[in-house]
């Protein structure tokens, strides 16, 4: 195969199987460790296998493949992603990381070459947030960052712990707990993530591919309650309401005027209140609610910026409280750190791109990513945009073959000519 004709026909096939996998009635569903997220390891490791690809399984119960003369390597470079989704969202966001890798290892075998290190593709399970609230959890297992708060978040359909999950699948939750890496982590000598990208700069600029400088960082809470009084709406006058949505809509707007001033003196921030909610069992039309509940979710590439906001967003609910005579209560806190990747990488994989016929160009991630969790860790990483139209996390994801092959040959090209960082 090349990468430009034999397999762009493939890689198409496997998208599309991957697909109907998990196909919802918008876009693709891939929980975190569900019986969907299981059939496209065991498709891929099929898939994997018929390539004369070695595979195996991790503690994690991810899924891990090799070169057949690499499966004893001590030391290797860590290539992948993630393969579960966000409800009904796109079917590229993780997979286009793991077939990257996969499709490296394939072309390596069929060509008869070595890579200049040993090569070790993952396709790690349990990335997005969506379904338990900790977000990275397959890559902080490995790597010994997850928390036993995280553990006993609970599923948000089914109700019961994360551990509860990981345990059905045998997966080493008494390591973690201890809080010892499911991974050995000497053993890497590099992680490289390639990923669509989730915002539009490359469909700007009108490039397919970008070598990536850092990653923001963030803190969240899934669940912040604002508790007022209810009351009825045309009998209680505005002085003595307790009113918990006006409320929030203060606080929203006063976080919303600090983030312009952030932003206006050249730092970095985003803000989202992703999920808001009065009790469906109560509201009304005609009832001033008793309480509202709210996400909040801060991200920045400045621990300076992330740390500043965490203090703010407590001032502000305190003036809101008393302005308003509401209380506010905050659930438990999840948090990852902004991640540089390493210099060394990123200069790799620019001279790969250059390698591949590619003028060099790096841009930061607004999104979070694996990569962050191993760059923490103190693994050098680095990650490889892909051009992606129409965002991420919704079902009309769109990756171009030509893009996602030249992205391919950049790894490859990495991981062969380059030989990656010394």
């Amino acid at each position: 195969m090349s990468m430009t004709t034999e397999f762009a026909t493939y890689a198409q096939k496997l998208f599309d199987d991957v697909a109907q996998l998990g196909t919802d009635t918008l876009g693709v569903s891939r929980p975190a460790y569900s019986a969907t997220e299981t059939r496209v390891l065991e498709y891929l490791q099929r898939e994997a296998q018929a390539h004369g690809i070695l595979t195996m399984r991790d503690a994690g119960d991810n899924l891990l493949f090799s070169l057949p003369e690499e499966a004893e390597a001590e030391r290797f470079v860590l290539v992948g992603s993630h393969v579960d989704s966000v409800p009904q969202g796109g079917n590229y966001d993780g997979l286009a990381g793991v077939a990257a890798g996969l499709f490296c290892l394939i072309k390596a075998r069929e060509e008869g070459r070595r890579f200049a290190r040993p090569v070790r593709v993952i396709a790690m399970r349990a990335e997005e947030s969506h379904w338990f609230g900790p977000c990275y959890i397959g890559s902080k297992s490995l790597t010994g960052q997850l928390g036993k708060a995280e553990l006993a978040a609970k599923h948000r359909e089914d109700g019961r712990t994360l551990e509860s999950h990981m345990r059905d699948l045998s997966i080493d939750v008494d390591s973690i707990l201890a809080g010892k890496p499911l991974l050995c982590m000497d053993s890497v000598l590099e992680y490289i993530e390639v990923h669509i990208e989730q915002g539009p700069m490359l469909v700007e600029k009108r490039l397919p591919v970008a070598v990536v400088s850092g990653i923001r960082g963030n803190f969240r809470h899934k669940k912040i309650t604002c508790i007022g009084e209810a009351g009825h709406s045309g009998a209680v006058p505005r002085a003595y309401r307790h009113d918990p949505v006006f409320a929030l809509a203060d606080l929203l707007s006063r976080l919303d005027d600090s983030w312009l001033t952030i932003l206006q003196k050249g730092d970095d921030l985003v803000l989202t209140s992703g999920m808001v909610a009065t009790d469906p069992q109560t509201h009304s039309l005609s009832r001033i609610p008793g309480k509202i509940t709210f996400s909040f979710d801060c991200r920045s590439q400045s621990d300076t910026a992330l740390e500043g906001m965490r203090v703010l967003l407590r001032e502000e609910m305190e003036q809101v409280e008393n302005t308003r005579r509401v209380r506010f209560e905050l659930d438990e806190e999840m948090s990852s750190a902004p991640a540089l990747m390493a210099e060394s990488v990123i200069q790799s994989l620019r001279k790969a791109m250059v390698q591949t016929g590619l003028e060099p160009f790096v841009m930061p991630s607004g999104g979070g990513h694996d990569a962050a969790i191993f760059a923490n860790a103190g693994v050098p990483s680095g990650m490889i945009f892909l051009r992606n139209r129409n965002g991420s996390h919704n079902p009309e994801e769109a990756l171009d073959m030509a893009d996602f092959l030249l992205g391919a040959e950049v790894l490859y090209n990495h991981l062969t000519v380059t030989g990656g960082a010394a």
